[in-house]
């Protein structure tokens, strides 16, 4: 988890998984080889060992925490991207949105559950209003917890930038495109204040 001081990735897994998850160990391969300081974390009910995450207040408040003793680690006037997976990213768009994260200078949200599966009535975006920065989504076309036209409808509350990158015929699992979500992830890194040029990325196709 090296990297140099002023850019610092916070991940968070999803509900059923930690912080070893292979999607969260990819991007933090790829973001720390790029000079960004890497924090992989988990929620306090799989420190626990819970299966059962606990309530939102206090998921969010772990990742307020978390993000707080990164941003001590990538010191003074340093900017943080927070995401990971499924409800991790959730999680971390809502601390942003409650404003519990001063340096955040971006979302990188994999597999947003915008609602749960069968549910579209009962949304997951009520804060998306409250974000102003950066966005980046990354989800499968046939994700079951939010079709294309459902994100993209209600990503448009967002105040800051938004990019989305669709992979064709995956669900909510991206079972097998860790290396190519890894490669968007770093190219959209790169594109934000103070982030170097990409270069020519693998897998980084719109």
């Amino acid at each position: 988890m090296s990297g140099r001081r002023g850019r610092g990735l916070l991940l968070a897994p999803g509900a059923g998984a930690g912080r070893d998850q292979a999607t969260l160990v990819a991007l933090d391969g790829a973001a720390s080889a790029a000079g960004w300081t890497v924090e992989r974390m988990d929620f306090p009910y799989r420190k626990a060992g819970r299966r059962a995450p606990d309530r939102a207040p206090v998921l969010v408040e772990a990742v307020r925490a978390e993000a707080e003793a990164l941003a001590e680690r990538v010191g003074p006037g340093g900017r943080l991207v927070l995401g990971g997976r499924s409800m991790g990213g959730r999680m971390c768009s809502m601390a942003v949105a409650a404003g519990q994260v001063p340096a955040a200078a971006g979302l990188l949200l994999v597999s947003y559950p915008l609602h749960p599966p069968g549910k579209p009535d009962q949304v997951r975006s009520e804060h998306f209003a409250d974000l102003g920065v950066p966005c980046l989504f990354v989800s499968g076309t046939r994700d079951a917890f939010g079709r294309p036209d459902e994100l993209e409808a209600a990503t448009k509350a967002i105040a800051g930038p938004v990019t989305h990158h669709w992979i064709e015929g995956r669900d909510h699992a991206l079972r097998g495109v860790d290396d190519r979500i890894a490669a968007l992830a770093v190219a959209w890194l790169a594109s934000l204040p103070g982030g170097r040029p990409p270069g020519r990325l693998p897998g980084a196709q719109p």
